[in-house]
Formats: structure tokens, C-alpha cells, sequence
């Protein structure tokens, strides 16, 4: 997608958003909401200070990149992969015991083998799926779906069990060691260097799929595993399973981040549906690693921007989850409008 299309893509997206939002406050607002000052209430949230961007909007849209760019590698090489919540689960979950573990052992060398961990188990939730898939035809909707129940009681027993802090008082777990925390990019902020981290993956993530075989083998087998297969003598399984693998370790980072970088303790509630959203962030995006930055950002700005409405203008938070539907909705619609303009195009052409 060049850039001007990216450009136009992004005003629809705040365009859609601004609408839907004030119709919502409109004709649901029973209560005399004013649209003018939930929609400001929004955008000071989100953007209004220092303290809301380095603290609320990027810091929300950190874990929203990774599950973001786990989707959209899965998605490119044709894997409709919904699990990111659960990998992201279970990388949260791993990257807890490990700093928990290794913390008072290896000090700032605990961080690392955290992160590692929270890679290593999300790809391996990832697996699971990926067997299914290639050995028994099991759709990996269904079979990522349901894996991301196991994750999320596992986690709840986990913090109510072996990992549940000393005074068994509260379900969650010990905070981890300092040593063991991603250091924070600015004084003051909470914004961590987890997103420089999800920067780097993005840029790493976009060359690999433009410039290297890897990148055209998945991209292939994405448009089209039977012709990738025959024509191009690609192993359509193999590649598919590896970008299986890729994206459930993205995720799982992306928990391992949010555990290291942010709350520093496993809790029930950890992700408020950060997989999920992923997939809003990487369809609007329409797939392409360097899109999804963007994307996660205005879904952080979203998220951060709802605390903020509801608490200075008394608007439920809930209406932006309705906004995210609604922009994938267009997103989905604009899409089929565009093929089938494409298609009529062609057809046309050939008649003549």
C-alpha cells in the first residue's frame, strides 16, 4: 500500500471514528451527554499532554503492536491465527516465572531470559494450533479460539496457585525484581523500551516480508498456497506452520513485555483483550508491518482516550469498543467495494 493510500486510509479511520463516536453519544446518550465535550475529553486523553501520550497513549499501544504484528504475519501467509490474546497470555505468564525465578540469580540477566521466555511459550501455544492444522485439518479458527480459553484459566489458576504472591491474600503474583524490568525511555513517563523493541520487530518484520526469499514464500503462499505449491515449488505446510510459529511468538514478546515493562506482576486481567484488538489493528493496517505502528497507536489513542471520556464528560468507555468494530467494518467493506471495482475494471478492459 503506497503512501497516500495509507494517508487516506488513516483520515477515513479518524474521520469514521469521530462519527461513530457522536452518533453514539447522540442517540444513546439518553443522559444529556454533550458530544462536543466527550469528543474533547477523548482527544485530551489520548493527545491532550506530554503526560497523556508518554504515559497513556503509547504505553497502550506497546502490546497492541506486537499482537498487531503477529496477526498480520499470520494473516499474509493465509493463518487465520486468533489466539494472539492466548499466546500473549502465556508469554505473560512465562516471562513471570522466569523473572520471578531468575531474578535474585542473574540480576539484569533475568530480563532477556524473560522476554526469551514469553517468545518461546507464545510460539509454543502457536504449535499446538499448527499440528492441528497440518495433521488433522483442524481449522485454526476454532482450535486458536479455544486455546485461548486454556491460557486464560490457566493463567487464573497459576495466580491462585504456584504463582500467587506470599501472603496468598491476592490473586496475582510476587512483583518481579527491578533488575529484572524493561528501563523506561524517559524520566517521569511510563512509556518503556518495549516499544522501541516493537519498533525494531516492525522494521525487521517489513524487510524480511519485501526483501527476502523467507518474505516471498510467505506472501506467496498467502495469495495462493496451490499455485505457490505447483508453480513455484513452494512447501506451502511448512511455511505456513513457520508463520504460525512467528506469530504466536510476537505475542507471546508482547506479553513478556507488558509483564516486564508495565504492570511487573501477573494478575488475572492483564490483557483487557489486547489479542483481540489485534486483529482490528492488523486489518486496518491491511497487513503491512510499517501500517501497524500506525494502527496501534490510534487504537492505544482509542483506549487511553475512553478513560478519559468517561471520567471527565461521563460517557461509558464501552462506546469505543463499538468504534473499533465499526472502523473494521468499513475497513472490511471498503476492501470488497475496491475488488469488486478492480474485477468490473478488468472485465471491461477484456471486452473491449
Amino acid at each position: 500500500m503506497r503512501l497516500s493510500a495509507a494517508l487516506r486510509a488513516a483520515g477515513l479511520a479518524l474521520g469514521v471514528a469521530a462519527v461513530t463516536l457522536a452518533v453514539l453519544i447522540t442517540v444513546l446518550g439518553v443522559g444529556g451527554y454533550s458530544v462536543g465535550a466527550s469528543l474533547r475529553a477523548l482527544a485530551g486523553g489520548a493527545f491532550g499532554s506530554w503526560a497523556a501520550v508518554f504515559s497513556g497513549t503509547l504505553v497502550r499501544a506497546t502490546p497492541l503492536l506486537f499482537a498487531g504484528l503477529a496477526v498480520a504475519v499470520a494473516f499474509r501467509a493465509g493463518v487465520l491465527n486468533i489466539g494472539a490474546e492466548g499466546q500473549l497470555l502465556v508469554g505473560a505468564t512465562a516471562a513471570t516465572a522466569a523473572a520471578l525465578w531468575l531474578g535474585p540469580r542473574l540480576g539484569g540477566l533475568a530480563l532477556p531470559f524473560a522476554l526469551a521466555a514469553g517468545a518461546l511459550s507464545g510460539s509454543a501455544l502457536a504449535a499446538i494450533a499448527a499440528v492441528l492444522r497440518a495433521r488433522f485439518r483442524v481449522l485454526e479458527v476454532i482450535s486458536t479460539i479455544m486455546l485461548n480459553f486454556v491460557a486464560q484459566y490457566g493463567l487464573a489458576w497459576l495466580v491462585r496457585g504456584p504463582l500467587q504472591e506470599p501472603t496468598h491474600i491476592y490473586p496475582q503474583s510476587e512483583s518481579i525484581a527491578a533488575t529484572a524490568r524493561l528501563p523506561l525511555l524517559a524520566s517521569g513517563a511510563r512509556v518503556h523500551w518495549g516499544l522501541i523493541l516493537g519498533l525494531g520487530a516492525t522494521v525487521a518484520l517489513w524487510f524480511a516480508l519485501r526483501t527476502t526469499a523467507w518474505g516471498f514464500r510467505l506472501r506467496a503462499v498467502g495469495a495462493n498456497p496451490s499455485a505457490a505449491t505447483s508453480a513455484g515449488q513452494i512447501d506451502a505446510v511448512r511455511v505456513a506452520a513457520g508463520a504460525f510459529l512467528l506469530s504466536g511468538a510476537l505475542a507471546g514478546l508482547g506479553g513478556a513485555v507488558e509483564v516486564t515493562g508495565v504492570t511487573y506482576a501477573l494478575y488475572e486481567n492483564i490483557s483487557p483483550g489486547y489479542g483481540y484488538t489485534a486483529i482490528a489493528v492488523a486489518l486496518l493496517a491491511r497487513l503491512n508491518p510499517m501500517f501497524v505502528v500506525a494502527s496501534a497507536v490510534l487504537f492505544g489513542a482509542l483506549e487511553a482516550g475512553a478513560v478519559s471520556m468517561q471520567r471527565d464528560a461521563g460517557v461509558p468507555s464501552a462506546v469505543v469498543t463499538v468504534v473499533e468494530a465499526v472502523l473494521i467494518l468499513v475497513v472490511v467493506a471498503a476492501d470488497g467495494a475496491r475488488g469488486r471495482w478492480v474485477t468490473t475494471r478488468w472485465a471491461a478492459e477484456g471486452d473491449a
